[in-house]
């Protein structure tokens, strides 16, 4: 019977239609807080889908708990608004049973890394062709602001009265060191980054995680505006490029040289160095994707926003595929009424 679904399903002609952002909006009220960064993030998300040439019937957005998740309701496409932490592993499964759809998972600082963390870590190492996009405001929100794994070591928030004693996640040192084979960051407040990098990781085969700084204006704003703010954006931020050396700086006069395996600020302005002395990004190496995570928390080095890494990996669906078929030819096809009816013990040869 599911055969013939298939391939009834198969038959139907969808019409092709040329897309545009609007025909990604629901027809649900968008509930968010006014001034929330999610609007930007679905927004950029929104605006980009034409551009890949996804049918809507072949695109589902995958949640699991938090602001972030309502985000399925928002986005005409399928969608599955799951549990707790549990987003990545609806994700797979429904990855594995129709690899051929675009598989979204939509998440936060709290819901990806506490109670999802595990699912998260294992989802990036086995790389199925899945999208992570994990909203970090650095806080609980929907929760009414308690601390969350990537909030900073002494924060106080209505779980932590005396600071927070945990020294937070770096989720992008996180996802290289689960073996991710795409790992990126950007900002809610940067709309043509956003944008730049959505798009890399759709084209991406295998799992893109990307983390977006996002503000939480009711328990937790102004996170992140060192790095989104106009006066001050260009002094703390470094833009990764694949093939060009680390510059930044509103005047561009600075840069980042390795010192040894230590990355540290030099000016371009007296002459002593110049851009050649300087890192050069490459987005194929993991052992420099390392050292650019790391200067994540690091006193005088800028963020790094960009794409850390892009690998090309062997999908598990993909494996998973030729595995089965292999097991078909050595043993023929299988019967399931036959084993279903052969009785209540089995012998393995």
């Amino acid at each position: 019977m599911s055969t013939l679904i298939e391939e009834t399903i198969a038959s139907v002609p969808f019409e092709e239609k040329k897309y545009t952002a609007k025909d990604f909006q629901s027809d649900q009220d968008v509930r968010w807080c006014p001034g929330c960064g999610d609007y930007s993030i679905l927004a950029q998300t929104q605006r980009i889908m034409p551009d890949l040439g996804i049918p809507r019937h072949n695109l589902v957005f995958i949640s699991g708990i938090g602001c972030s998740s309502r985000f399925p309701y928002y986005m005409q496409s399928y969608g599955f608004h799951g549990i707790h932490g549990r987003a990545t592993a609806i994700a797979s499964g429904l990855k594995m049973a129709r690899p051929d759809l675009s598989v979204w998972v939509v998440t936060g600082d709290g819901d990806g890394l506490s109670i999802g963390g595990n699912h998260l870590i294992h989802l990036l190492r086995r790389n199925l062709d899945i999208k992570v996009l994990l909203f970090n405001n650095q806080i609980y929100g929907l929760t009414k602001g308690q601390y969350s794994p990537t909030s900073e070591k002494g924060k106080i928030t209505k779980s932590t009265p005396y600071g927070s004693l945990d020294y937070p996640f770096n989720p992008a040192s996180l996802a290289l060191g689960s073996s991710a084979s795409f790992v990126a960051r950007t900002l809610d407040r940067d709309p043509r980054h956003m944008q730049a990098i959505l798009k890399r990781a759709a084209e991406h085969h295998g799992t893109a995680f990307v983390e977006i700084y996002q503000n939480c204006n009711v328990f937790n704003d102004g996170a992140f505006f060192q790095f989104t703010e106009k006066e001050t954006k260009d002094d703390s931020i470094v833009v990764l490029e694949h093939g060009k050396p680390l510059v930044f700086g509103k005047e561009k006069d600075k840069g980042i040289r390795m010192n040894g395996f230590t990355p540290e600020v030099v000016s371009l302005k007296d002459g002593k160095y110049s851009a050649d002395d300087l890192l050069v990004h490459n987005e194929k190496d993991t052992t420099l994707s390392f050292i650019l995570a790391d200067m994540t928390y690091k006193p005088g080095l800028p963020r790094p926003v960009g794409i850390f890494l892009a690998l090309d990996r062997p999908c598990y669906e993909d494996e998973m595929k030729k595995q089965i078929e292999a097991a078909k030819q050595k043993r023929g096809k299988g019967d399931m009424t036959k084993l279903l009816h052969s009785g209540d013990t089995w012998v393995i040869n």
